[in-house]
């Protein structure tokens, strides 16, 4: 059992990883379209400071999940989704509170809120803490 849920931890922070780093190059280089997915309108057509923003936050997001999955950093990888759950979180809020929001648009957020949640809970409870000794 410990196997399988290590699998669909691994996985699952794999998928997460790439797809953070699709969506920052998605900003990158379809900004009204990856904004209009998101779940908002800006009104923005000209200046895409704000996808820039948020595009390079998920796409440093997705490269640090990635190299501390690939560094078998769980402990760490397991703060990482903790602390980021905050972004999903706030994603949801302001998608929810934006009345032309398309009525899908919430649940990517949720789904990322479960699992940076679930997968933080995980690798924190399953990898202890280690104390070393300083030579």
């Amino acid at each position: 059992m410990k196997l399988i849920s290590w699998k669909i931890a691994y996985f699952t922070s794999l998928a997460t990883g790439l797809l953070l780093i699709f969506i920052g190059f998605r900003f990158f280089t379809v900004p009204i379209q990856a904004e209009t997915d998101f779940g908002i309108h800006t009104g923005i057509t000209h200046h895409f400071e704000f996808h820039y923003i948020k595009a390079i936050r998920d796409l440093a997001t997705g490269l640090l999940t990635i190299a501390l999955l690939l560094n078998k950093e769980y402990r760490s990888l397991g703060w990482l989704m903790l602390c980021m759950s905050l972004v999903p979180v706030t994603d949801f809020l302001l998608v929810i509170n934006n009345a032309s929001h398309p009525a899908g648009a919430i649940y990517p957020h949720l789904a990322a809120i479960l699992i940076c949640l679930t997968l933080g809970l995980y690798y924190l409870s399953t990898h202890k803490k280690t104390i070393g000794h300083a030579v």
